[in-house]
């Protein structure tokens, strides 16, 4: 990619590990949207090179003047991504009006617009993780987090805008940077945390007969996967769509726990415990991305086997840097 690169939710987990990326491609002019807060998010930016950073207010401020600043791509990985959040007005306008206006920016200026969909649009996965149009259509998503993804998605399908544009549906996505997600980060860190402080990790019991406890099944990805995927169609213009970002394999809790033992060389100690209340009815008890959608539009490296992908992280990162 030549020229200015804006990348929303910068400081956030995959926004931070994007910009790195990026300037270890090369890429230092980079403007970065996020809102950082009282909390410890500014932290991931230590280290990284860029041109400026903006509140997303002020970057909206910033898009509605006659000399915005041109760029080749903008890369919308701002939200909340919270699938506990409760207020659905602020999840409308953070996570879908927001999207929309700097979308409908980016394409009257002709940067390349790539975003951040999510695999909780896909519901219960009763109709499967299939990223076609007929499927989209269709979804019912459990909770507001996926909804206000999935209301983007619909919006840009009805504008036929996915010839133009690329949405990336993350499935579940681990790696470094992630702490200052306190409960949503992903069970990686939760798990190497209880196994320093205790001696065991606890995963949620099965309420459901086909599935054993932590036997439940989740497409999970590694951070620098996700973040290949996204410069790839950041920088290939000549292919869109809304795609799946997974690897196409599920796998158990119970063998993402083993993974963080064998990286720590403990042996395993998995207890299992009740799942809370709020979550019953609202939990995917399995994901796996379907990624011929993926491939055929020119994404073909291999993903990180989750064992390697926990192992890097854990002992490069959680082990070194807490």
């Amino acid at each position: 990619m030549k020229g200015k690169i804006i990348v929303t939710g910068a400081a956030g987990f995959i926004g931070c590990n994007l910009v790195a990326e990026l300037n270890r491609r090369g890429h230092t002019d980079i403007l970065l949207v996020d809102a950082l807060g009282h909390d410890e998010k500014w932290k991931n930016l230590v280290g990284l090179h860029y041109e400026d950073i903006l509140s997303p207010d002020q970057f909206l401020r910033c898009i509605e003047q006659p000399h915005a600043p041109k760029a080749s791509a903008l890369i919308h990985l701002g939200a909340c991504s919270s699938t506990t959040e409760q207020n659905a007005d602020f999840l409308l306008d953070n996570n879908y009006r927001y999207t929309r206006t700097v979308c409908e920016w980016a394409l009257t200026q002709d940067t390349r617009f790539v975003y951040a969909s999510s695999a909780a649009t896909y519901g219960d996965g009763n109709l499967g993780y299939d990223d076609a149009e007929a499927t989209t259509l269709q979804l019912q998503p459990l909770n507001m987090y996926g909804y206000s993804k999935h209301m983007f998605d619909l919006w840009a399908l009805r504008h036929r805008l996915f010839d133009r544009i690329v949405g990336l549906k993350y499935f579940n996505v681990y790696g470094p940077h992630e702490a200052h997600k306190g409960d949503m980060q992903s069970v990686v860190p939760k798990a190497y945390s209880q196994i320093v402080d205790r001696g065991w990790v606890g995963l949620f019991k099965s309420d459901r007969p086909e599935y054993n406890d932590g036997g439940q099944m989740r497409d999970f990805i590694y951070v620098r996967d996700v973040v290949d995927a996204t410069l790839h169609f950041a920088k290939h213009r000549e292919h869109s769509g809304l795609l799946n970002c997974g690897t196409g394999k599920a796998r158990s809790w119970n063998d993402l726990a083993r993974g963080v033992f064998s990286a720590m060389n403990r042996t395993p100690d998995i207890r299992y415990i009740d799942m809370p209340p709020t979550l019953l009815g609202k939990y995917q008890y399995f994901t796996e991305a379907t990624t011929t959608n993926l491939r055929a539009a020119g994404y073909t490296p291999p993903f990180t086997e989750l064992e390697d992908g926990i192992h890097d992280y854990v002992t490069n990162y959680l082990m070194t840097c807490g």
